[in-house]
């Protein structure tokens, strides 16, 4: 909305009111157009047997087109709201199943006290986790092992949401998650809650997040997911022993488990131009009267070596179901300007014999335990 419209609306406000009211007073607001692009060239060594290059895009971030507005209301009180889209660059589609608002929509009130929002928002393990995947950070397909603990940066749709506002570095929230189906009100609800704090070099953050009965954009495809072909004592994929090609029982219909809940920690501290982070999650996962669980840990560092040259890396450690994973990732970022960066990574991982590898639920699995990528790619923000 520019300055003149904006202009006209008040106008108009104000004629509809002086009728019934002795005085009206016109709040302050403002909109923000903001978005970012990511596209590039990627080589997997072995999808589904093959090679392949691939152009792939919002992948070092998602791509988005974002408004964001504040309307101050007087007395430290704001209206606020967030519309964001999602989208593919190479066919113009939207992501998040087709959504025109999945990466976020929402509309709160913000004063001294926090903010209370209502909408598909951020969960908690995104707003005080998520910023400690620091494989991601090199590589953005370097997500833990199937999305499981949420650490890729999920939401949770029709919340209501609470942030604290920052105490002495100190920041929380919590939400929970209506699952809108009548007579059952826990069957697909959710709830999140979590915590950071920050003290000069040093930060640390931890977050819980639950969902039951997963679904949608959330629910389960193991194989494709983690490359496994049973899951919670289940048969997911099988083999054709003529052929060896591999048929994933649930690529179009899901799984459907119980639950899915995700505790995790993290810390960072910085050394001058190196900073080190690590962080650690545990999922349990429910369902067919089984639970299953989920550890991994993560480990890396970022070096600026000049304020537009730095290098990303780390390591993931993942245990699940008698199985082990190890991917170690790596990026060197150029940035041409505060908004422009080129950008090379990798990733190389290597998985317990019997998984066939699939890195960051981004790939179709290799027809082995490991697999890798090579990435070059360039991204924009506005």
């Amino acid at each position: 909305m520019n300055k003149r419209h904006a202009a006209k609306l008040a106008a108009l406000a104000l004629s509809a009111g002086a009728v019934s009211a002795p005085a009206v007073v016109h709040a302050q607001g403002s909109v923000t157009l903001y978005g970012i692009l990511d596209a590039g060239i990627t080589y997997v060594n072995n999808t589904a047997g093959s090679h392949a290059f691939r152009f792939e895009d919002g992948i070092s971030y998602g791509n988005r087109l974002g408004f964001k507005g504040v309307e101050d209301l007087g007395g430290g009180l704001k209206a606020i709201f967030a519309l964001e889209s999602g989208f593919h660059i190479g066919t113009g589609r939207y992501a998040f199943g087709g959504a025109e608002f999945g990466r976020q929509a929402y509309v709160g009130l913000q004063s001294q006290w926090g903010t209370i929002s209502l909408g598909n928002q951020l969960d908690m393990t995104n707003e005080f986790m998520e910023g400690y995947n620091i494989s991601a950070f090199a590589s953005g397909y370097a997500i833990h092992q199937g999305d499981f603990d949420r650490m890729n940066g999920d939401r949770l749709p029709n919340a209501i949401k609470y942030m604290s506002p920052d105490i002495n570095g100190l920041t929380f929230g919590g939400m929970y998650s209506f699952g809108n189906v009548a007579g059952n009100f826990h069957q697909q609800s959710a709830y999140s809650a979590g915590a950071h704090y920050a003290h000069g070099n040093f930060t640390v953050g931890t977050a819980y997040t639950r969902l039951n009965n997963p679904n949608g954009i959330y629910a389960f495809d193991p194989y494709a997911m983690i490359g496994t072909k049973t899951f919670l004592g289940q048969t997911v994929a099988t083999v054709d022993p003529a052929t060896g090609a591999v048929n994933d029982l649930f690529s179009s219909t899901p799984l459907a488990v119980d639950s899915q809940a995700t505790f995790g920690i993290g810390s960072s501290y910085a050394f001058g131009n190196l900073m080190v982070l690590g962080n650690y999650t545990y999922t349990t996962i429910k369902g067919f009267g089984q639970s299953s669980h989920m550890h991994v840990g993560e480990g890396g560092a970022s070096y600026n070596f000049t304020p537009a040259l730095i290098l990303y890396g780390g390591y993931q450690y993942t245990a699940f179901e008698g199985r082990k994973w190890n991917m170690g990732s790596l990026a060197l970022h150029y940035l041409l300007s505060k908004r422009t960066d080129v950008y090379i990574s990798g990733d190389y991982l290597r998985a317990s014999n019997g998984v066939d590898a699939v890195i960051g639920y981004s790939f179709t699995p290799s027809t082995s335990n490991t697999q890798s990528d090579v990435r070059i790619g360039l991204r924009h923000s506005f």
